[in-house]
């Protein structure tokens, strides 16, 4: 085993599968914008289908259809034949995928297709096939070779139709408009979802969490205040509850700098006016990056001047927002 070469042929296949890659960009012509077009005026799902290899290419570009604003769904072509055909409509499209274009568990699909009128996009090695003959639109995804010695293991031919594939999802979520936000909400459990749904309502703490005290109280007791809500700071409110300023642990350290007396001294007279504030309906991922700006580990949260809640920076790093 220590005199195999497994470098010679990784490198090769790289190779082999880049150029082939790069010989696709020639194929994006009329039939690509027109099996597009069929996508876009569909009224119902894209039904993305394959078999073997190309089944699993097939899967992943159903999903990444799916996640970029174009309903789609794969099924297996050889489960279509026994009740799977029940899952297309005739509001759906076909996108069918076969490198020789005569794979029999596609082909015996098609007079079913053609029956209900379902607009077929076929993306095939051979655009003589028949398959790419029955389609509306053939997109060819022709290979030399494939990357396997033998000629046989799906590689390079794969690989096309894949980057095909995702060809196609771009190009129609850029004609949809779909947008960071739209494409969250088919993420709410990954970062990106976090980080453009979550919002600061979601993880403040409110009520009766919020520390407050009046300009007027005694440093000793505002301190009280803070240590009991433990945030590290506390708001200070008037007689309306209108959010005058904060005090905070590093305001309690400038007092201790001047030497000023905290058992008389008025928390009004050295907390913080003009304090960052931000509101509910702010993304929490905006929130951290103004206390991340600011170099505060939290914030309160206010509407109409009176504080709502108050935010610390640990709610949101333990929501997943980053």
């Amino acid at each position: 085993m220590s005199n195999c070469d497994f470098i010679t042929p990784a490198k090769r296949t790289v190779r082999m599968e880049a150029e082939a890659i790069q010989l696709l960009e020639s194929r994006i012509a009329a039939s690509f914008t027109h099996a597009c077009e069929l996508i876009l005026q569909c009224r119902g799902r894209t039904i993305v289908t394959g078999m073997g290899k190309s089944g699993h290419i097939a899967n992943k570009i159903a999903a990444t259809l799916a996640s970029t604003g174009s309903p789609a769904f794969f099924v297996h072509p050889g489960e279509a034949s026994h009740g799977d055909l029940g899952m297309i409509t005739a509001n759906d499209v076909v996108v069918a995928i076969s490198n020789s274009g005569t794979t029999l568990e596609i082909i015996t699909l098609l007079p079913l297709i053609k029956r209900l009128g379902i607009p077929l996009i076929s993306m095939t090695g051979d655009p003589l096939s028949i398959l790419a003959k029955a389609a509306e639109a053939n997109l060819d995804v022709s290979v030399a070779s494939e990357a396997c010695p033998l000629g046989l293991a799906p590689t390079t031919s794969t690989t096309a139709s894949l980057v095909m594939g995702d060809a196609l999802a771009i190009a129609l979520l850029e004609a949809r408009g779909f947008t960071a936000q739209d494409f969250a909400f088919s993420h709410p459990g990954g970062a990106l979802g976090r980080n453009l749904l979550l919002k600061v309502e979601d993880v403040m703490h409110g009520g009766r969490e919020i520390p407050r005290v009046s300009p007027q109280t005694p440093l000793r007791e505002a301190l009280l205040e803070m240590t009991g809500k433990g945030f590290g700071m506390t708001t200070v409110v008037d007689a309306d509850d209108n959010l005058l300023g904060i005090f905070t642990d590093g305001d309690l350290r400038r007092v201790i700098d001047q030497n000023r007396d905290i058992n008389t001294v008025a928390v009004g007279d050295v907390m913080t006016p003009n304090c960052k504030t931000v509101h509910a309906n702010m993304l929490a991922a905006e929130a951290l990056r103004i206390m991340e700006d600011n170099k505060i580990s939290a914030v309160v949260v206010i509407q109409d001047k009176h504080p709502l809640g108050v935010l610390h920076m640990h709610d949101i790093l333990r929501a997943g927002v980053a």
